[in-house]
């Protein structure tokens, strides 16, 4: 196991640690985390089937940490029905412990979805946001989903380091990393590989009716080119950038409807 590999699983034990000491876990959630031992002890195997069984077991457990469907995990209420702006919806946040579990597990179990070789992440990031932010905060606001507000009210520093660490970087692990990497190395086609993830982390906005689905699916595609040619941190970045713009320049979530 490579040194960083150690430190995320040190880091992760302690975290998860102090959650069971403060309530936030319960013996329920262990579980899931056997289910994720055993798929990471499977995609590491050389058998074929073995893999395929593995990668399937941890798909099906992401989406369920995604939709917090799993028991034993209680995330923190941080942010509770705040309107950020007078003409927003009021907006809630946890502070969850199940969804992390997806980042882990990838940068322990597959560490091929960083991507670092070859990649410049700052030239990547300098032209990928700015054309992300324009498309997608250009496309809400011609959809009347958002209008101008800047604000940095007292709740934007939790807002910030639960939206980076716990939101972009799993997310990113996991649309980009696993399943447009993974894709990539499957399909031998780096464009289709791309559509196919901002596809379904567009879909994966589908809660939120079409006009989410559409904007994220836009800004999957942005994100896809932040990672071809930066890597993870890019994407990561660019995700954290444009959820940024959003929260301190406009309505956030959005416009509370008429």
């Amino acid at each position: 196991m490579l040194a960083p590999q150690w430190i995320g699983l040190a880091l992760l034990g302690l975290g998860y640690l102090f959650a069971l000491l403060k309530g936030n876990l319960g013996l329920l959630a262990l579980p899931t985390l056997i289910a994720l031992l055993c798929a990471g002890l499977l995609v590491r195997r050389a058998s074929l089937w073995q893999k395929l069984v593995g990668h399937a077991l941890f798909v099906l457990l992401a989406f369920a940490l995604a939709l917090h469907m799993l028991p034993g995990f209680s995330g923190a209420k941080v942010i509770d029905k705040v309107r950020f702006s007078s003409e927003a919806l009021p907006f809630s946040m946890y502070l969850n412990l199940d969804k992390p579990l997806i980042g882990f597990w990838l940068l322990l179990a597959c560490p091929w979805v960083l991507a670092l070789k070859n990649k410049r992440p700052l030239a990547s990031l300098a032209w990928t946001l700015p054309l992300v932010i324009a498309v997608c905060l250009g496309g809400a606001w011609l959809l009347a989903m958002i209008a101008w507000a800047p604000k940095w009210p007292e709740q934007a520093w939790i807002w910030a380091m639960n939206n980076l660490l716990l939101v972009c970087l799993t997310e990113e692990l996991l649309f980009r990393g696993y399943i447009q990497g993974g894709l990539q190395r499957l399909l031998k086609n780096q464009n289709l590989a791309l559509l196919l993830a901002a596809s379904l982390f567009g879909l994966a906005h589908l809660g939120g009716g079409w006009q989410w689905v559409l904007l994220a699916g836009l800004a999957g595609v942005g994100y896809g080119l932040a990672y071809r040619h930066g890597g993870i941190f890019a994407a990561v970045l660019c995700h954290f950038g444009l959820n940024l713009a959003h929260f301190a320049g406009f309505s956030y979530p959005m416009l509370a409807p008429l």
